[in-house]
């Protein structure tokens, strides 16, 4: 076909009468969250609000053209394991969980809703995501730092006091990872 004959068909098509359709209402989009503190606890608050204004900002409006709903598991891991079956049996769009004590939880709950994460100290080493680069699975998220680079820490201590001659490192052994 030549180029003229394409477009006189294109303009020809633009002619033909198509059946009005009645324009759709936008579907609600529904985010669980799941927290390991309690539903009164003020930074936990801050955190919430935080969030959904962010959420506003890029248009997302609750009650209009979006649902949250919340688990406030306040620290306790029977109460984070159900809150994460809750969740997942709900279908959201995807679920956001705070700290690794409900990362576990939900990725053995579901390997299909995605799985958003922060503050979790390694999600490689705790087996969460494959990789940073390149997490795989249904799980991603953010990380206050990469471990790999602890080392470097020590170097500048050392920089900034190398009077310093001991330095000891608090470690809680329950975290897999890091």
């Amino acid at each position: 076909m030549k180029r003229r004959e394409f477009i006189t068909l294109l303009g020809g098509a633009a002619a033909w009468p198509f059946p009005a359709r009645a324009q759709q209402p936008e579907r609600m989009r529904r985010i669980g969250v799941l927290t390991n503190l309690a539903a009164d606890d003020p930074e936990g608050q801050v955190r919430n609000t935080a969030f959904a204004q962010a959420l506003a900002q890029l248009g997302w409006a609750v009650g209009q053209n979006l649902q949250i709903e919340h688990r406030w598991a306040a620290g306790d891991a029977d109460r984070i394991r159900r809150y994460a079956a809750e969740l997942v049996a709900l279908t959201p769009d995807v679920i956001l969980t705070t700290g690794a004590a409900g990362v576990a939880p939900l990725l053995q709950a579901t390997r299909t809703v995605p799985v958003v994460f922060v503050l979790v100290p390694d999600p490689v080493g705790s087996g969460f995501v494959d990789s940073l680069a390149r997490p795989g699975g249904n799980a991603t998220g953010f990380v206050q730092f990469e471990y790999g680079i602890s080392g470097k820490w020590l170097e500048l201590l050392k920089e900034i006091a190398p009077g310093v001659a001991r330095v000891a490192v608090l470690r809680d052994p329950a975290i897999a990872g890091g």
